[in-house]
């Protein structure tokens, strides 16, 4: 993958950040367009997403997926990527509600790992099943890897039939009890993998900006917002995901590399159609 244009992904919901944790986060159909219109100006081209019911708990409703990505393209053109993680202890198949919704895009974890006190649980049975049901529905899936050995599942599951490169690749670093958000752990990662994929870096907390940097000087895509990252800086909350998105796109800008449109990122997913 040429080190040209960055693909920016604004993660501006999530599952477990709440508005006691921060205000900004969106509830609503309409919050969550609207911040999908504020990311797509700030230089965004994807918009990863998660829904939340009318109490503002995690949810994989197809109803409210189907609310949220008609509000979205109401707003803007982003490409849309649903989550198919949802929440911590969700059954495997309430976390698939989005598929049916007709995004471009969507997540597919790559093995269980442990995720603060939790387990998140993604068995190779159930691994399959979402990567049948992601090609049934001719959508693209982006990897996401929190561990070392997630590289060799990808492996297992390109041998079988369920995955045919290039990929999409995002590696979630620095959840406490997986992977730490390290240089080291990163280029090893990138050394892994073929250069016809195309890789990002979503890190949390703290490291979401020192790893997004280095991702764009190691030629890699980025995901931003709420869901990872609630701080702008030190004790700044960041007023949306938008301010986040903002903020890489003037890093990546500096050094050579223009935040792709969701037009660019639609070019270069019709090469990974399984």
């Amino acid at each position: 993958m040429a080190a040209d244009g960055i693909v920016i992904t604004a993660a501006i919901v999530g599952a477990e950040v709440t508005r006691e944790q921060s205000p900004y986060v969106p509830y609503t159909a309409q919050e969550i367009a609207t911040e999908a219109k504020r990311c797509a100006d700030a230089g965004a081209a994807v918009i990863h997403l998660h829904v939340r019911d009318a109490q503002g708990k995690p949810s994989q409703d197809e109803a409210l997926f189907r609310a949220a990505i008609e509000a979205i393209r109401a707003e803007c053109d982003v490409v849309i990527q649903v989550s198919t993680g949802g929440a911590v202890g969700m059954a495997l198949e309430e976390r698939l509600g989005g598929l049916r919704c007709a995004p471009e895009m969507a997540t597919l974890n790559c093995g269980s790992v442990n995720f603060g006190d939790d387990v998140f649980a993604n068995s190779l049975p159930d691994m399959r099943k979402v990567a049948r049901r992601i090609r049934d529905h001719q959508i693209v899936p982006e990897l996401e890897l929190y561990e070392v050995g997630h590289l060799d599942s990808v492996r297992l599951l390109e041998r079988e039939g369920l995955l045919t490169p290039p990929h999409w690749v995002q590696f979630v670093l620095g959840v406490t009890g997986a992977i730490g958000a390290r240089e080291s752990v990163l280029r090893f990662f990138v050394s892994e993998l073929e250069p016809s994929n195309h890789w990002g870096v979503a890190a949390v907390g703290r490291y979401q900006l020192p790893m997004a940097e280095l991702a764009i000087g190691l030629g890699g895509h980025v995901r931003v917002g709420l869901e990872d990252n609630l701080y702008l800086e030190r004790g700044v909350l960041a007023q949306g995901s938008a301010p986040l998105v903002a903020r890489v796109a003037s890093l990546a800008r500096s050094q050579g590399r223009e935040p792709l449109t969701a037009a660019h990122v639609r070019l270069r997913l019709a090469t990974s159609q399984n």
